[in-house]
C-alpha cells in the first residue's frame, strides 16, 4: 500500500526559506506526477507545484513561480519543494499527492 509522508514544515520569518520533503513508499513513481498542494484555514486547497517523475517537467502556480523550486530524488523516492522569499500568504498546511493518494501534510507558518 502506498504511503506518503511530508516533512520539513515549521516556522520561518518573512523572506526566509524552507524545503519540504515528500517520501513515497510502496509504489514506483515512474509515469506519475507528484504534486504539492496547500490549504490555509478557511480557504480551498490549491495546487502549488508538480513534477512529472519521468520527464521532470514542472508546473508552478503563478504565486510560486520564481520563488519555489520542485525537484525529485529518484534513488530516495522523494520529492522536494524548495521555498524561498516566503511571505505570510504562504502560511498553510502543505500536502503531497501522487496517484490519488495523499500524505498527512506538514504545516508551514511564515510570521515575524
Amino acid at each position: 500500500q502506498v504511503q506518503i509522508v511530508e516533512s520539513g514544515g515549521g516556522l520561518v520569518q518573512p523572506g526566509g526559506s524552507l524545503t519540504l520533503s515528500c517520501t513515497v513508499s510502496g509504489r514506483s513513481l515512474t509515469g506519475y506526477v507528484l504534486g504539492w498542494f496547500r490549504q490555509a484555514p478557511g480557504k480551498a486547497r490549491e495546487i502549488v507545484s508538480s513534477i512529472n517523475w519521468s520527464t521532470t517537467s514542472t508546473y508552478y502556480t503563478p504565486s510560486a513561480q520564481g520563488r519555489f523550486t520542485i525537484s525529485r530524488d529518484n534513488d530516495k523516492n522523494t520529492g522536494y519543494l524548495r521555498m524561498t522569499s516566503l511571505t505570510p500568504e504562504d502560511t498553510a498546511i502543505y500536502y503531497c499527492s501522487i496517484g490519488g493518494s495523499w500524505g498527512q501534510g506538514t504545516e508551514v507558518t511564515v510570521s515575524s
